[in-house]
Parts: structure tokens; C-alpha cells; sequence
């Protein structure tokens, strides 16, 4: 009888010890934020938990566009401010986590529906006769993330969308095809 009381409480010290194994579930961060520069432009950005995989990004930040006046045959550069909301589906996360990659500060690839919006609130540029028509742009677009130390990231990503001129400067009241390719360097706080 004492035997099988003992075979009996290493058994169950066995099954209790493999029920406190459990497996590490690779999650979104509940909130990062940081700024953000590439070739066309500076932005800010927060990047909110939704669930354990979708995160809803916030960005605010100044895009490089160029204009043109076809009246006077002027041409320019300028920087115009830019407000964006995108949701991210961060699909590979368990992978990475299982690989033993990083996962922190969202580190990862995504899927998402970038909505952006340019308003006709100023333009950085020497000319200042220049009057630029808001826009509205819905893009779905793959990227990557990747953290480079501790604090800093880089992050590509490429999609082809929708945009949409603001009727008073829309002459043909047409639509357009939009291109999001981005290359950025970023610092997160």
C-alpha cells in the first residue's frame, strides 16, 4: 500500500508540474510609440492593442509631395501634413516567438488597410501661392518591422489603393490609383 501511495503522489506531482507548462502566446504590445523618417517624409505614430495579433496605429506627420501650377509652368517640392489611422495584422508572431526572434515592439510581419488624409491646412515650400487639394487615400499594404537594438526599428512596406481628390479641386471629379511604398528608420520612446 505505501508503494502505490507513492507511485500514486509522484504521478500527480508529474501531471501537475506539465499543467504549469504553458505555452508562450506571442502578442501585439498593448502601446508603442516612437517618430519615424524615410526618404519622403517625418512622421509620429502610436500603435495601439486591439487583440492579440491586430493593432490599430496612429500616425501624424509630414509627407514630401510634389505640385505643379499649370497656369504659370511652376513646378516644386514641398512637405505636406498628413494624418493616418491603420489597422496591422501582425500574422507571424507566434513563428518568430517560436524561432527565438524577436517579437518586442512589434516586431514583425503585418497586413493593413492604410487610411491617410492630406488636408489643405499648409505646404512647406519657398512659393507660398501654392494651394494644395486634400486627398483621401485607403490602402491595403504588406510590410515588416524590425527592431535594431533596443529603442530603434526600421520598417518597409509596399501596397496599391484607392485615392480620392476633394471635390472643389477635382475638376473631372475622378478618382486615382495610390502607391504606398515606404522605407523608414524609426526611434521608439
Amino acid at each position: 500500500m505505501k508503494h502505490l501511495l507513492i507511485v500514486a503522489i509522484l504521478y500527480g506531482a508529474i501531471l501537475h508540474g506539465h499543467a504549469q507548462d504553458k505555452k508562450q502566446t506571442a502578442t501585439v504590445e498593448t502601446a508603442v510609440f516612437g517618430i519615424q523618417t524615410g526618404f519622403s517624409g517625418l512622421w509620429v505614430h502610436g500603435e495601439f492593442k486591439l487583440s492579440n495579433k491586430f493593432a490599430l496605429r496612429a500616425e501624424t506627420g509630414l509627407d514630401l509631395g510634389t505640385w505643379e501650377n499649370t497656369y504659370t509652368n511652376q513646378k516644386g517640392l514641398g512637405l505636406i501634413p498628413v494624418f493616418t489611422l491603420e489597422p496591422r495584422f501582425y500574422y507571424n508572431l507566434n513563428k518568430r516567438l517560436n524561432k527565438g526572434k524577436r517579437i518586442d515592439g512589434n516586431s514583425g510581419n503585418f497586413i493593413s488597410l492604410k487610411t491617410s488624409y492630406n488636408p489643405n491646412l499648409f505646404l512647406t515650400d519657398s512659393n507660398r501661392e501654392v494651394n494644395m487639394a486634400s486627398d483621401f487615400m485607403v490602402i491595403p499594404t504588406w510590410g515588416i518591422r524590425r527592431n535594431l537594438g533596443k529603442h530603434f526599428n526600421y520598417e518597409a512596406g509596399f501596397g496599391i489603393g484607392y485615392i480620392h481628390y476633394r471635390e472643389e479641386y477635382n475638376i473631372n471629379n475622378k478618382s486615382d490609383v495610390a502607391v504606398n511604398l515606404h522605407a523608414r528608420i524609426g526611434y521608439a520612446f
